[in-house]
Parts: structure tokens; C-alpha cells; sequence
């Protein structure tokens, strides 16, 4: 599948979304949005075409990312 980029970046970040929404991680939605998309475009920029392989990836990122908040805190 040769979807364009920015298409690719939209679906995997709602993929991700639904899932962190549904396991009810999402605390703050507009810093969820900004991270998701963030980390989704930073792999899309190192090569990385699979969508599932870039939700999953941000996924596990934003679980890291809120599990070093909780620590800090």
C-alpha cells in the first residue's frame, strides 16, 4: 500500500488513539494528540511505512512516556 505520507501519519495515529482511548490511558487529550503525532512522524521520517507497526510503536511510547510522568510526580 502507497498511501501518501501525511494519510499514512492519520490513520496510524487514530489507530493508536483508539486503542490508548478505549484502554482509557488518555488523560490529556490535546498532549496525547501532540505525542502520538510526533512519534508517528519522526518513524515516518527514518523510513517506516507500516501502519501497524507505527501505532504500535507509539503506543508503547506514550505508555513509556505517561509511566515516566507518574514517576516523576
Amino acid at each position: 500500500m502507497n498511501e501518501p505520507l501525511p494519510i499514512l501519519i492519520e490513520n496510524s495515529v487514530q489507530i493508536a488513539w483508539d486503542f490508548l482511548e478505549l484502554s482509557g490511558e488518555i488523560a490529556d487529550p490535546a498532549e496525547a494528540s501532540k505525542f502520538l503525532q510526533k512519534v508517528i512522524a519522526d518513524l515516518v521520517l527514518r523510513g517506516e511505512r507500516r501502519r501497524l507497526m507505527l501505532s504500535n510503536r507509539a503506543i508503547t511510547a506514550y505508555k513509556k512516556f505517561k509511566e515516566q510522568q507518574l514517576k516523576a510526580a
